[in-house]
Parts: C-alpha cells; structure tokens; sequence
C-alpha cells in the first residue's frame, strides 16, 4: 500500500470540498472494497476524506410514501429495518444475499453502488485493462470470462457490476441524491447513475469529481410478491453469475432487474410487458443483441431458467 494522507469531513460539502482541493483523493465509509483495492496499489489515493462523522446514517419516511436512506446507512440496518422488510422486500433480500454478515456490518449505501467490479483482469495489474489503464486493452477479451457480461458491452470491456442491493435499487426506480463542492445539489436517477462502457470503461458513473452521494431515495412501495434469487458458484459469499429481483402482482404482471449480465444493473422495461407470457418472452426480450463467448454462453439459458423459478415462486 502506498503512502496517504489523512483527514476526517464534517460535512458533505466539506467532503466534495476536500475532493475538489485535492487531486487524487478518495472518500472512505466502511472501506470493504477500496482498502482492498489499495492493498494491491489498483486504487493509490495520495489523500483519504474519511466521511464516517457527515451523519448520514438516518433512513427518513418521505413526503410521497418513500424512504430516504442516508448514504452512510450500513448493508445490516438497511436490510432490517422494518419498513424495508415490510414495503421494499426485494432490497432487503438482495442485501443480504450479499457478502458476510460482517462486510454487511461496515458496508454502506453508497459505497455499496460505488463498487469496482470484480474481473479477475481489473484485480491484476500484470494484466492489460481497460478500466484500470484506459487505452492498455482488455485481457477478459480472449481470457477466462466465464463470469463476465453478455449485454451492453463493447470491445473496450466486458466486465460485469457485482453489486446485488443495486440490482433492487434499479428495479425500484430509486434515485441518487449528490452534493457538490460549491453546495449544488441534485438527483440522479439511478437508471443513468451506471455507466455502460463504450470507449471509456474507466467511468463507471454520473458522478463528477467533486461529487459525493448523500442518500438514496426510493419512492412509494410497488406492493406485489417481492422476490430476489441469485445463482452463483458457491452458495455463500460469491458474487452473482445471474441475478434476479423481482416483483410480481396477482394478475401476473412484473417488473425486473438483472444482476451478472452487464457492467451496471439491467432493467428492459418492454420485458414487463412480456411477463404473462413467461420467462423465455421476457428472457428474449431482455437479452436482446446480447454478446456471448465460448465460455459464457452458458448464461444465456440460465437467466431464463432463474427467471422461471422466480415466475413459479411468484405464485405459490
């Protein structure tokens, strides 16, 4: 790890503040990904902004019937509370299905939508990567990429978004509240929050380099059977091969968001309209232009099959 400085914000915009003096600095919350990434030098912050003392660790009904969680509300607290287990199931689901109950204790909010993903390539700085060296190619192209994304790719990247509470957070149309350095605010849907790659995979959000998230909201409850399943190699702490969220009304109508298929959370809003006529239309649908290699092609059928499980749950 090399050398940092140090200093703690007592505010949001004292943190976009500290952002905006000092290139090359980073905000650390619970740090379960970045102290991580730092220990292998793939992120070397010169400065820390410590933003544990901003109290932003409050989850607040809102005027329209929503929820408004702070960015620092830990993974555990957000999982069980009991308006979330009550109106907003498939979040809590989708958190706990998540990592260790102790990453789940230090985790946050926003850290939680911020995470890098976690292609083997990023993680080995003797590999070539696009998002950790823009320009240096991309070794997942033609190397182990099992795990790896199948739509909204390009041949810059192919790697996957491994956070599962993003998953509901888009499937729930939430957004993104962010302060800048100069106390501007605004909201960010979260339909526009991740970035796709394109030709610069290394900008993964709409965040501006002075921008720091102060909550996530989420608006009035959907009702429905709230549903989140994940499928991966290991039944505890591996990140998702294919994921689900879901809510599914009594007359069968649904919405839906997927997890391991992309480089940020994917949600085709004309699959909905598909879920009547079961998994394989809303499947065809969804995948649609999707990109595949030898080695992960597997998922093409598997997000089917984890979506006709989730349709059949659903009704029982």
């Amino acid at each position: 790890m090399k050398a940092f400085t140090y200093e703690r914000a007592d505010s949001p915009a004292a943190a976009a503040a500290a952002l905006a003096s000092r290139p090359g600095a980073k905000l650390i919350a619970g740090g379960t990904n970045l102290l991580d990434l730092m220990k292998l030098q793939i992120e070397t912050p010169t400065h820390l902004i410590d933003i544990n003392r901003v109290q932003l660790d409050r989850i607040d009904a809102t005027p329209d019937g929503g929820l408004r969680v702070g960015a620092l509300v830990r993974n555990t607290d957000l999982a069980s509370d009991p308006r979330v287990r009550k109106d907003y199931a498939v979040l809590s689901r989708a958190l706990l299905s998540g990592a260790s109950g102790q990453l789940r204790n230090k985790a946050t909010t926003a850290g939680n939508l911020l995470q890098r993903t976690r292609c083997p390539y990023f993680y080995d700085a003797t590999k070539p990567c696009n998002k950790r060296t823009p320009g240096a190619g991309c070794a997942a192209m033609g190397g182990f990429n099992r795990n790896l994304a199948i739509v909204g790719t390009s041949d810059q990247c192919i790697a996957t978004h491994p956070s599962d509470m993003a998953i509901a957070m888009r499937l729930l149309d939430a957004q993104v509240e962010t302060v800048k350095a100069d106390g501007t605010s605004r909201r960010i849907p979260i339909a526009d929050f991740h970035k796709l790659p394109g030709r610069t995979p290394n900008v993964e959000t709409a965040l501006a380099g002075d921008e720091v998230i102060t909550a996530v909201t989420l608006p009035a409850p959907l009702g429905g059977r709230h549903l989140y399943r994940k499928v991966r190699d290991r039944a505890s702490y591996a990140f998702a091969l294919i994921s689900v969220a879901a809510v599914v009304q009594p007359d069968g109508r649904g919405r839906f968001a997927f997890g391991g298929l992309a480089h940020k959370p994917w949600r085709v809003e004309a699959g909905d309209e598909q879920a009547r006529n079961g998994a394989k239309a809303v499947t065809d649908v969804v995948l649609r232009g999707a990109t595949t290699t030898p080695q992960n092609a597997f998922k093409l059928a598997l997000v089917e099959r984890t979506l006709a499980a989730v349709l059949t749950e659903a009704r029982v």
